[in-house]
């Protein structure tokens, strides 16, 4: 019981609640221009090679890091640094998800493909605010359970922007479906009002050429070259096997006779109860084992989780296979998300949180949207069944370099301390 008060104590402040809401208002995004915007796609008989290719609309998440110095120099006249830009960024996305319900992906796909494109660039710069707001605000004793807090609202958003969205797809058109969501938008936008101010560790850079030049030069200096490149590749493909399934998931289950009313209702039941069971003993032990332990116990569940979709490709259709599948995924990617975030918050200095949580973040995104890009074409050249085995082997680049980046043994650091 004792070790349950201080939990419970954090759970219960505001500064949680709003990372809670600011997580959810980072999440919203993400599938409108892409597992959402490809069922979207797939109803309107666009090639599945083209929906593969259509990821890259998230390249700003990949590319952020080159205009993140540009948040950490610059101050808004309103809000503080952080939150300035959290405001700004969320009301152009209110504006510009609301712009979707006007597209018809048929007959305009360019159109539709620049709309996606504005919204990925405002999203990846909501992120660019959102992550280093959540690194600044917390303390080094609540990065396990605010990284936590931070992917339990991203995860109710996906959830919200997938599941609920292709159930509603069923019954109201989908230019509706995406008018609705832009005004969840406000949500941010009331949370970012709210949130308390991070304490001001730091000033903003005196030039842009600091902003630019110094993150860099601290983060490849502080431990030599080598061991920076190494967390850079651990960065790029930890994820890069669940990367390939989220980019094919809905197109596939779709392709093999389940309907958007069948997944979106698991994904909104069973699916957000494994994804909240994960999210929220992901952090308890991670405050009890350690960002490196939970990383090699997370990573490695993560990757087995890939074949629940396989075993879809040899079994016959039903629900409650579909219901293992759903479940394994989200249970996983909770646990795993919340390890993730944590590790890449512990490897950010405070003076330049925005601009160094963008790098490790982009490199992250690279999975998500450059590497997984050739996913469809590459299902349709090996099936589904052959596809999803490889997803596996995917995953095993990032495991392989938890010895030199996490070791097992070792402690791995809160967080980088600011610079004097």
């Amino acid at each position: 019981m004792n070790a349950v008060q201080p939990l419970l104590k954090i759970l219960r402040s505001r500064k949680m609640a709003a990372l809670l809401l600011l997580g959810f208002a980072s999440g919203l995004p993400l599938f409108l221009t892409s597992r959402t915007l490809q069922a979207w796609m797939k109803d309107s008989q666009v090639d599945l090679g083209i929906i593969g290719w259509f990821s890259l609309i998230g390249l700003p998440y990949t590319l952020k890091f080159l205009w993140a110095p540009f948040l950490d120099r610059f101050v808004p006249p309103f809000l503080g640094r952080r939150r300035g830009w959290l405001l700004i960024t969320q009301v152009g996305l209110l504006m510009a998800i609301a712009t979707m319900s006007l597209q018809q992906p048929k007959e305009a796909l360019q159109l539709l493909a620049i709309n996606a494109l504005v919204i990925a660039f405002l999203s990846a710069t909501q992120d660019i605010a959102s992550d280093a707001y959540r690194t600044d605000v917390l303390k080094p004793s609540e990065l396990g359970l605010g990284a936590s807090t931070w992917v339990l609202g991203y995860r109710v958003a996906i959830l919200v922007s997938g599941s609920l969205a292709l159930i509603l797809a069923d019954y109201i058109s989908w230019q509706l479906v995406y008018l609705l969501l832009a005004g969840l938008m406000m949500i941010g936008i009331l949370a970012t009002l709210w949130a308390p101010e991070p304490s001001d560790r730091v000033s903003a850079p005196q030039t842009l050429q600091d902003a630019i030049y110094l993150p860099f030069k601290e983060f490849f200096s502080r431990s030599g070259v080598k061991a920076a490149i190494l967390v850079l590749l651990f960065v790029l493909f930890f994820k890069l096997g669940d990367a390939l399934v989220g980019n094919m998931a809905i197109p596939f289950l779709l392709d093999i006779g389940y309907s958007k009313t069948a997944i979106g209702a698991l994904q909104g039941t069973f699916g957000f109860l494994a994804t909240t069971l994960g999210v929220v003993g992901g952090g308890i032990l991670l405050t009890r084992i350690g960002i490196n332990r939970a990383l090699w116990i997370f990573g490695g569940l993560q990757a087995l989780s890939n074949l629940g979709y396989f075993s879809l490709t040899l079994l016959p259709q039903g629900t409650q296979w579909l219901l293992v599948a759903i479940t394994l995924e989200n249970f996983c990617a909770g646990l795993v998300t919340a390890a993730f975030v944590a590790y890449l918050m512990s490897q950010c200095n405070h003076a330049f949180t925005a601009t160094q949580y963008a790098l490790l973040s982009s490199l992250m995104a690279s999975s998500n949207i450059i590497l997984a890009a050739p996913a469809g074409d590459l299902a349709k050249v090996t099936g589904w069944s052959v596809f999803f085995l490889l997803t596996l082997l995917a995953s095993l680049p990032g495991l392989l370099l938890l010895p030199f980046v996490a070791p097992w043994n070792a402690v791995m650091p809160t967080q980088i301390p600011m610079n004097d």
